[in-house]
């Protein structure tokens, strides 16, 4: 992926639907336990990937200790990440059922942990710099513009609103 020295920003419009989602290790000899949760995300992203129209626009996957793992999805609608969530051809679907008995039998110890944050940012309360850099989270999920093209200063891109 070659990059271009020059300072772009995300070409997002309207609301961004912004969802960070992840586990954290609690132990990790129980790697019968966290083990599942890790790969369940590694399948749901694949499942994803083969099908756009479900909505996930990019992800990107960090890591914010040896114990935290968390991916950060860009979706293109509040509705659509909903929708993949209930969805009963989904393997979250699956994924959450299972979870859902393994804890009415009293078969989840704590061994690990899960977690999610989802946001819903309207337009004018994002913006976004990337120097030197390929797309890049909010830029990889809805494309890259020069930065001129939002404004050279920080309140210029939140003051951007995209054509009605």
């Amino acid at each position: 992926m070659s990059v271009e020295a020059t300072r772009t920003t995300a070409d997002a419009r309207g609301d961004v639907v912004v969802l960070l989602i992840g586990m954290r290790v609690n132990h990790f000899w129980a790697v019968h336990q966290w083990a599942p949760v890790m790969l369940a995300m590694v399948r749901m992203l694949a499942e994803l990937k083969k099908d756009p129209g479900r909505g996930l626009l990019s992800r990107v996957l960090l890591t914010a200790s040896p114990r935290t793992y968390y991916v950060v999805q860009y979706w293109e609608s509040k509705e659509k990440l909903y929708a993949y969530a209930s969805a009963p051809d989904a393997f979250h679907h699956k994924a959450w059922a299972k979870i859902n008995r393994l804890e009415r039998r009293g078969k989840v110890r704590g061994h690990v942990g899960i977690w999610h944050e989802t946001y819903v940012v309207p337009e004018g309360s994002y913006e976004a710099v990337y120097g030197d850099m390929p797309a890049f989270g909010l830029a990889a999920a809805h494309g890259q513009v020069p930065l001129e093209r939002r404004g050279r200063y920080a309140k210029d891109r939140f003051a951007h609103r995209s054509a009605p």
